[in-house]
């Protein structure tokens, strides 16, 4: 399964049903970096250095940074969506298609794939 690396926005109900269907998740606020206002740049840094695809909701910052830097170890870029199972199923299934996360732009749309 993957590993993954949440924005801090990201809500933990959807990590957490991530982590039951099998993926490695790692917070944020597990490494001692929320509520810090850490800049976006920073944040896919740190998910380079750490060898995990980033996941977030921060669609359009992120969409940038994949563009600006090209050998991370994944984006996934979200739209936000209350039904938590739900939303972690689209992201798993994403991830389940995309096979090798590396470099990889993969959007993830309330109520479809994208």
């Amino acid at each position: 399964m993957a590993r993954l690396y949440a924005n801090e926005n990201f809500p933990v109900e959807v990590v957490e049903r991530l982590r039951a269907l099998g993926h490695d998740v790692l917070t944020t606020h597990e490494v001692g970096r929320s509520n810090q206002s850490i800049e976006d740049d920073a944040v896919l840094r740190f998910a380079i250095e750490s060898s995990r695809c980033v996941i977030t909701i921060n669609r359009k910052d992120f969409m940038r940074l994949h563009r600006l830097v090209m050998n991370h170890a994944g984006i996934i870029v979200c739209t936000q969506n209350r039904d938590y199972a739900a939303f972690a199923d689209r992201i798993d299934e994403a991830i389940l298609q995309s096979g090798e996360l590396a470099g990889q732009l993969i959007r993830v749309m309330r109520g479809n794939l994208v």
